[in-house]
């Protein structure tokens, strides 16, 4: 088992931990919880092109399209480019590496939004999915926002993933491989001390790292496959606090990076503060 350090009440929190060879929970609070995620349902996008690259119906070199209605900047490389023709494989790794907005547009239009959102469901999730395109602003017309989630259902996404059982294993290894190029360790991904930009292979401690993150000015999360030489897990972690007056991203990202410090514990099958020797 995984014991979960405190974490901030003031923050709406859901988090999962399972083994991912077996499915058992090693921890978990308020599992259930849905929470907004950020670019999480970026993931639901990347399974729908990998399953059209797998079926033939996308093709890997095809440039994508902007439309310029869904011209977005923030995260991402693509909107600084100044070639912006990538393909749709070079596409969906921006999306994996640096969650690129302008690319998971691209690809959102090119798939279909409705085609998009049906995947979470395909998969047997009801309150989890990609729900909207990302835009530069959120009015009330518009979808109340673009991701959503539960840790419970994430974490069994990430699982299935590692697995090969997220529709088939070439599907599930094509996401799999442009996730282990996210960048983003700075949430419950910092305590397993991999190089942020060269984690493709096992590194430190033999660990392997297959996640994504999500941020917002009142979200984190942190969603992952991770295995060493002890043990393999599958892991969600949502903090919101949209509604609290101050801002908590601080005492967020420390809980966060504790979570990370006991889950490196546990599949190095080291001391949480224990170096190499």
């Amino acid at each position: 088992m995984i014991t979960l350090p405190p974490l901030d009440s003031r923050a709406t929190w859901s988090v999962r931990i399972v083994d991912a060879v077996d499915g058992r929970v090693l921890a978990e609070h308020g599992p259930h919880v849905q929470c907004e995620t950020a670019s999480i349902g970026k993931i639901f996008l990347l399974i729908e092109v990998a399953r059209r690259l797998e079926e033939g119906t996308l093709v890997a070199d095809e440039s994508i399209v902007i439309p310029e209605e869904h011209r977005v900047e923030d995260s991402g490389l693509l909107y600084r480019m100044k070639n912006q023709n990538v393909c749709i494989e070079d596409a969906a790794l921006l999306v994996g590496a640096v969650s690129d907005n302008l690319a998971t547009n691209a690809l959102i239009h090119r798939c279909g939004l409705d085609a998009v959102r049906a995947v979470a469901p395909a998969l047997g999730y009801e309150q989890t999915s990609l729900h909207d395109y990302i835009r530069n602003e959120r009015t009330p017309d518009l979808p109340w926002t673009p991701s959503y989630g539960t840790a419970a259902e994430l974490a069994d996404l990430m699982r299935r993933l590692g697995a090969g059982e997220a529709f088939s294993p070439g599907i599930s290894a094509r996401v799999l491989s442009w996730l282990s190029a996210d960048v983003d360790t700075s949430m419950v991904a910092d305590a397993f001390l991999l190089d942020p930009l060269a984690h493709a292979e096992a590194e430190y401690q033999g660990m392997t790292l297959r996640h994504k993150t999500g941020s917002v000015g009142f979200a984190r999360v942190d969603v992952g496959h991770l295995s060493g030489s002890a043990a393999a897990v599958a892991y969600a972690v949502a903090a919101n606090w949209k509604r609290s007056p101050v801002d908590l991203r601080a005492s967020v990202t420390d809980a966060m990076r504790a979570i990370g410090e006991h889950i490196r514990a546990h599949v190095t099958g080291r001391p949480r503060h224990e170096g190499d020797k």
